[in-house]
């Protein structure tokens, strides 16, 4: 018994040196004492390093396979893509979390029901005569009800709450789903504007070897110079090299297109291509219809004002968290005791009245809090509500400046064919300049790369136009451009 008593002593001076006495070790206790600074580095220009192993990635769970390795046109792409891209489920998911919140806020308005056994050994002390009483054992079952029965609509505001960020949960994951769809047009997209310019730079190639075998035999005819002979071997170079650069760019978009319909970017996807030039179609729908659509039309525009709602609701529900509340409460218990005495039933029914009186300011601040973050909400919707206008005012133009743009660049590449075919045969005729075979040269291939992006252009600001309004197609009723 002395042992442990001088222990005890000692644990007591330890303790009033820890907490009384100054020092590194008594600040360092007070200041740190889980030792959580040690857990990361010691200055801002330090790199951290790990202490034990770092947690390995998980891989993503298998994507779906395609059925078979036929050419996908893109409605197929893009049904594919609903199925397999992760961020479709992390909005799914999303939603299934926010329906899960109405639930909880909606148990509120049922009884909470709890079942108990309790076991208990006490030894007392009289009240009157101060004597032991020995030792009692207790057990037994109970079971006890509570049911809120008015608090000033709180209930009600925090249910409305969860309800708006259900509806914005559910309109968030339709705008991913609107996003996805626009991925996979754009890549598709640019995918077949890449694959037509691989085309048209291998025939830029040809030509320009053409126009190499031509100067070489003027050369041996003695006819043209040697440096007529350099400057188109340059021009040879110069092809190879833009019919590498656009054979990458063509790898690069075969793998932003995997990657939008969730395959690995390496995996093997083959395309339909256009057989024919598209028919350009012109938009029959005005500028205002487009903008007052799509203020009805795009989901996570109606997805903010849902959010701006639901935080409007949740101020509403804590500014009358501090209101008083009526409650109903009840017990029944099943006791038996350990020694002789006979078992016994307790019942209890209580109303109670809350009221709270003060906690400390917290209620206050979390009404400002509660009202500051409805504010963002609403000034967030009206964000994304000036930024929609902008969306279909620049898609709208940028559609039209693409549609009025392919005309062009087809005369502009019938003028330059016509062109660089009579230079040729002028110049395998004797006539004619090297230069001016490959500035015709040149203007063809240009001509051509420049009506490969209108295409390009007009495909991708259709997308976009739609993508911005929330719509799948604007072009209801449309006329064919001739």
């Amino acid at each position: 018994m002395h042992r442990f008593g001088g222990l005890r002593a000692a644990l007591v001076a330890v303790l009033i040196c820890a907490f009384v006495t100054p020092g590194a070790w008594s600040q360092y206790f007070w200041s740190d004492p889980f030792g959580a600074d040690s857990k990361v580095t010691p200055a801002p220009g330090v790199r951290w390093e790990p202490s034990s192993p770092l947690p390995a990635v998980t891989m993503p769970a298998a994507p779906e396979r395609l059925q078979s390795t036929a050419p996908l046109s893109l409605p197929e792409l893009t049904e594919f893509a609903l199925r397999n891209n992760p961020k479709a489920k992390q909005a799914w998911f999303a939603a299934r979390a926010a329906a899960a919140g109405v639930g909880i806020e909606q148990a509120d308005r049922l009884p909470q029901i709890t079942a108990n056994y309790n076991i208990s050994r006490t030894q007392q002390i009289s009240a009157t005569t101060g004597a032991i009483v020995p030792w009692q054992t207790r057990f037994g079952p109970s079971i006890s009800l509570s049911y809120l029965l008015f608090d000033f609509g709180v209930r009600e505001s925090q249910i409305e709450s969860a309800e708006y960020r259900l509806l914005a949960a559910n309109l968030s994951q339709n705008r991913v789903l609107q996003d996805i769809v626009f991925q996979v047009e754009q890549a598709y997209y640019l995918l077949i504007g890449v694959e037509e310019l691989v085309r048209v730079n291998e025939l830029s190639l040809k030509n320009i070897q053409t126009a190499l075998d031509a100067a070489q035999r003027r050369r041996e005819s003695g006819l043209a110079t040697v440096a007529d002979v350099y400057r188109t071997e340059t021009q040879v170079a110069q092809a190879q090299l833009n019919l590498t650069r656009s054979r990458g760019d063509f790898e690069k978009a075969r793998g932003q297109l995997a990657n939008a319909v969730g395959l690995p970017v390496n995996g093997n996807i083959s395309v339909q291509t256009l057989s024919a030039p598209p028919q350009i179609r012109e938009i029959a729908t005005s500028l205002n219809d487009l903008l007052e659509r799509a203020k009805t039309s795009r989901p996570d525009l109606v997805a903010a004002e849902a959010q701006a709602r639901a935080a409007r609701a949740n101020a509403k529900a804590t500014s009358k968290a501090g209101l008083p509340s009526i409650e109903i409460t009840s017990t029944a218990a099943h006791t038996l005791f350990g020694d002789d005495r006979p078992s016994a039933n307790s019942y209890s029914l209580a109303l109670n009245l809350r009221i709270p009186l003060f906690s400390g300011f917290r209620d206050t601040y979390s009404v400002r809090q509660a009202e500051a973050q409805a504010s963002q909400a609403e000034a967030a919707r009206d964000t994304l509500y000036k930024q929609t206008e902008l969306d279909v005012w620049q898609a709208y133009y940028d559609l039209q400046t693409a549609a009025s743009g392919i005309s062009s660049t087809e005369a502009q590449v019938k003028s330059a064919e016509q062109t660089a075919q009579a230079t040729l045969a002028r110049y395998q005729a004797g006539f004619g300049s090297i230069l001016d075979l490959i500035t015709a040269q040149l203007d063809e291939s240009n001509a051509r790369v420049q009506r490969v992006q209108s295409y390009l252009n007009w495909f991708t600001a259709l997308a976009r136009l739609n993508f911005s309004i929330g719509m799948s197609d604007i072009l209801t009723a449309t006329s064919e451009k001739k």
